[in-house]
């Protein structure tokens, strides 16, 4: 097993057809609906068949507003690379940190020629690639004194001023496949990225030994480098699982543009890798670590404060499960697994108050259409009824996924480890049920409100939601925290 440390990603590889722009920001957002983490683009900025990547890049994240962004790989004989710095760092800052840099050395040289590019053939590319690294790292560390300087043998920057910083440490991911490009991923890259199609079996093994062996001699750690992997329709879940347990990668990248295939691989594909790393992970064994204090991992606390008169279920009524030995030690990875599911109640916690302050915004009328939209720009909203409809449906159906997720992967593992937990199980399925129909009701409300009636319905409907969510939440997180991570579920 191999394993650097870093989470499952699951992403999609889009073809940026200039025929029909808003196809391909559709099935961006489309892929944000789905839940998948990361939207890529090629990269050709000679094809006049193609948008320019960054500008559609840009033009997405205005679009969208929780997923991660990439070029799947930049073009960089075409982009300067202290101008491709500045480009990504201000769409990092525009977009809340969503944005990674995929940089390759180039291909197709006699359309980079006619461009007006300068032809890089073998090991002139990948030192070219390097000194463009080296540019891009110095000009987002503003907080350094002086200004750029890298005067090599394909750029020369002297004096640059640096700036602006990124939001968040983006990573930089190289199309490698070669020795002298995957020692370059050691040395200086974030992540490696090539695509399944342009390797062999024994590839990974190779290409990993070599980048492991480069950052090492750079006196970096191999687990500062994730693995990514461009992917097709035709892979199953277990071969991908597969390529997760036996090499390290931890993002898959489904190249294609057919929203069914990219539905599958949301819906089906990637719940089901996670689940088959999780269940191999989990039997990994790891040194325990004494715990002090107790058990580390806090669970959210039930307030008790409800909004509705109206009650779903009997909370008196609800099952405990047993009770933490308290001379159990726990391991780091098994605290991550119990926060884990913190961390994901937690993002739901958030939407939920956005949905609320968003619909509350539009019923009551408290601010104009201009002022709105500058206080939910970050949310990439417009203040219209039918764009609340819309984002209160993908809210709900994130909820709706969450469930079923936990119904089909996390209930039955935690069943067959402790049977004492099936009451518990059994109960927050039952709750399941329940929340649903109340994502039905606030669907309803929706309707009947963007169909011209007042917004005392909908507020309702809302009211209840928050309630029950809430409450289920903070219930979940009381009865399982502790026993996923007992049990190693991740």
């Amino acid at each position: 097993m191999t394993d650097y440390g870093h989470p499952l990603l699951f992403g999609s590889f889009l073809t940026p057809l200039a025929a029909d722009p808003e196809q391909v920001v559709g099935l961006a957002q489309r892929c944000e609906r789905l839940g998948l983490d990361l939207v890529t683009v090629q990269d050709h900025p000679y094809q006049p068949r193609f948008l320019d990547t960054w500008t559609l890049l840009s033009y997405i994240a205005a679009r969208t507003r929780s997923v991660r962004l990439a070029a799947n790989v930049t073009n960089l004989p075409l982009r300067p690379p202290a101008v491709l710095a500045r480009s990504v760092a201000s769409l990092d800052l525009l977009s809340g940190g969503r944005v990674e840099l995929g940089l390759g050395a180039g291909a197709f040289w006699e359309a980079i020629e006619a461009m007006g590019g300068r032809r890089l053939p073998g090991g002139q590319g990948v030192r070219a690639l390097e000194e463009a690294i080296d540019v891009i790292r110095q000009v987002w560390d503003a907080g350094a004194r002086g200004g750029v300087r890298v005067e090599g043998e394909f750029h020369r920057v002297v004096g640059a001023k640096r700036g602006p910083a990124p939001a968040h440490d983006v990573g930089i991911w190289l199309g490698a496949y070669k020795p002298r490009m995957l020692a370059l991923t050691g040395r200086a890259a974030d992540g490696w990225l090539p695509s399944l199609a342009n390797m062999q079996s024994s590839d990974f093994a190779t290409g990993n030994a070599i980048i492991d062996d480069a950052a090492r001699e750079a006196g970096r750690s191999p687990r500062d480098i994730r693995r990514l992997l461009n992917v097709g329709v035709d892979q199953s879940a277990e071969q991908l699982a597969g390529l997760a347990l036996d090499h390290g990668i931890s993002a898959f990248i489904l190249a294609g543009d057919d929203p069914g295939d990219l539905h599958r691989f949301a819906e089906e594909v990637a719940p089901a890798v996670r689940e088959l790393v999780s269940a191999e992970s989990s039997t990994k064994p790891q040194a325990p670590v004494a715990r002090s204090g107790g058990f580390t991992v806090v669970p959210t606390p039930d307030d008790g404060f409800r909004r509705s008169a109206t009650q779903v279920w009997d909370e008196s009524a609800r099952p405990t499960g047993p009770a933490p030995d308290p001379d159990r030690t726990y391991t780091p990875h098994e605290l991550a697994g119990g926060q884990h599911l913190i961390d994901v109640h937690d993002h739901l916690r958030s939407e939920l108050a956005r949905v609320r302050d968003l619909v509350e915004q539009v019923v009551s009328g408290a601010v104009d259409a201009g002022e709105a939209r500058s206080h939910i720009q970050t949310m990439t909203l417009r203040q219209n009824n039918w764009t609340v409809g819309t984002y209160c449906e993908s809210y709900c159906r994130l909820v709706t996924m969450h469930h079923t997720l936990e119904d089909q992967t996390m209930f039955p593992r935690l069943r067959w480890g402790d049977p004492r937990l099936a009451p518990v199980v059994e109960r927050l399925q039952e709750e399941h049920h329940a929340i649903h129909e109340v994502l039905e009701r606030v669907d309803r409300a929706l309707v009947a409100f963007v169909a011209g009636q007042d917004g005392d319905a909908l507020r309702a409907a809302v009211d209840l939601l928050t309630d029950t969510l809430l409450s289920h939440l903070a219930y979940e997180e009381r009865e399982l925290v502790e026993p996923i991570a007992r049990l190693g579920i991740g």
